[in-house]
């Protein structure tokens, strides 16, 4: 039997990759995203409101996302957010 020590593990900076930070929708307000795929040459965009549930004592499920570009507003599911192939978080 092989104790925890024994088993191999890749050396960093070598195929290792960083544990990612969990997505939480309290730190979302202010935050900044690229969208992976412009449209209308909007691909800044950043949280301006998180949407508090009704009651309360829910879980948050929508942010509204600002464009930097238009400073047009749509609703998103936050859970959205954690799409990789369509945001990216950060301005990049």
């Amino acid at each position: 039997m092989k104790r925890p020590s024994d088993v191999p593990r890749p050396a960093a900076g070598h195929g290792a990759t960083a544990p990612k930070n969990p997505l939480s929708p309290k730190k979302l307000l202010q935050s900044k995203w690229t969208a992976v795929r412009p449209l209308n040459r909007e691909k800044h965009f950043a949280v301006v409101r998180v949407i508090e549930p009704i009651p309360p004592a829910t879980r948050i499920d929508q942010v509204e996302l600002q464009a930097v570009h238009s400073n047009r507003s749509f609703l998103l599911h936050w859970r959205e957010l954690k799409d990789g192939t369509r945001w990216r978080q950060g301005w990049v």
